[in-house]
């Protein structure tokens, strides 16, 4: 059973970030407060569940939780500042959104850069240790999984709405074949070191 929040005493978000890895899409990440009396079953890190229950937990945390933020940080932004940075900032703009500032940030993970005057501390595997990074790893995951099947409208042969972006055999297949688009990463490397890619776009 995850634990509720690290402080029992404080006003705690817990943040986590979904997309890292990916060739194309944004970094998402949410941010939320859950309710000092709230408690799930079946919640816990977004990627030990299938994708019905990650749509369900999302309507009940949408639902239960004190307040939530979800930020996207677009592809041309990571190429800038690199993905470490860009899932930092992911992480800020979320819990700028949130309604009630927290007291405490429960960070997924172990890199973050303070935000506004709020103690924090990162927890390696968080998400399947407290259930407010629990929470905000499957915003992340459900909201840009979402993203990614829109865009896979526009782009239907990297099948996106499967892959969701990330490094599979057979997007990097599609890359090969049809050159890069406007949502893969630049600034990662998209194909085996024996291909070369035109990045003129």
């Amino acid at each position: 059973m995850l634990k509720l929040k690290i402080n029992k005493q404080l006003i705690e978000c817990g943040t986590d970030e979904a997309g890292r890895g990916c060739l194309a899409g944004p970094v998402t990440a949410a941010a939320v407060i859950l309710p000092e009396d709230f408690k799930n079953e079946i919640l816990t890190d977004s990627k030990q569940l299938s994708e019905k229950k990650r749509a369900l937990l999302k309507s009940i945390i949408e639902d239960q939780s004190i307040c939530f933020g979800v930020s996207h940080i677009m592809m041309r932004k990571i190429d800038k500042i690199n993905i470490l940075n860009a899932s930092i900032l992911a992480m800020h703009k979320s819990i700028e959104k949130l309604s009630k500032k927290p007291d405490f940030i429960a960070v997924d993970g172990n890199r973050f850069k303070p935000f506004l005057d709020i103690p924090y501390q990162t927890i390696i595997k968080g998400d399947g240790k407290y259930l407010h990074i629990a929470a905000a790893s499957i915003l992340a995951k459900t909201y840009r999984d979402a993203y990614m099947e829109e865009i896979d409208k526009e782009y239907p042969m990297f099948n996106w709405k499967q892959n969701k972006g990330y490094p599979t055999k057979e997007h990097r297949e599609a890359i090969k074949k049809y050159g890069i688009t406007k949502y893969h990463r630049k600034s990662f490397q998209l194909l085996p070191e024996q291909f070369s890619l035109n990045l003129d776009i």
